[in-house]
């Protein structure tokens, strides 16, 4: 297998696609709750990893009618979760508002009692608070830098020639 076949690429499309939503779950488990933003950053890959493991089938079997498409589809996919992922990043860096479910400022409550059972039953990871930071970047902003990687990955596969 060579990275340059439609056969490699596809299939490294798939394996870093999968690893991404493996590392996410990695994150929770180790106590990292995602954000509102965080979970839906994930539903790309969720349509991503069915259509990249199509398009290794379609590669093994040089099946190039229905590669292409499916070259074209990952890369638009991807390339809508790079910019979603920088969306989140940028509300993260405070260069914009993000949805007023998970970032500003929390609700008052309107006696003790109200407090109380909102401490028990709410616990809202904040969409503008990064969890976790690697390398000084946030995993939104890591996650619109590996979606725009895999864009572009895709794009190189959809013109393949060869």
């Amino acid at each position: 297998m060579r990275m340059r076949s439609p056969f490699g690429i596809a299939l490294v499309i798939l394996a870093i696609a999968v690893l991404s939503i493996a590392g996410a779950f990695v994150f929770e488990a180790l106590g990292y709750a995602p954000c509102e933003l965080c979970l839906k950053e994930r539903m790309p890959y969720y349509t991503a990893i069915p259509v990249a493991s199509l398009a290794v089938l379609f590669a093994a079997r040089g099946s190039k009618a229905f590669l292409r498409p499916a070259f074209v589809a990952l890369a638009l996919i991807f390339a809508a979760s790079a910019i979603f992922g920088a969306y989140h990043a940028g509300i993260e860096w405070g260069f914009w508002p993000g949805p007023t479910e998970c970032t500003g400022a929390l609700d008052r409550a309107r006696s003790v009692e109200d407090f109380l059972r909102q401490l028990q039953s709410v616990k809202v990871a904040r969409c503008d608070a990064p969890a976790l930071r690697i390398l000084g970047l946030s995993l939104a902003a890591w996650n619109a830098a590996v979606s725009l990687g895999l864009a572009v990955l895709a794009v190189v596969g959809a013109r393949f020639r060869g």
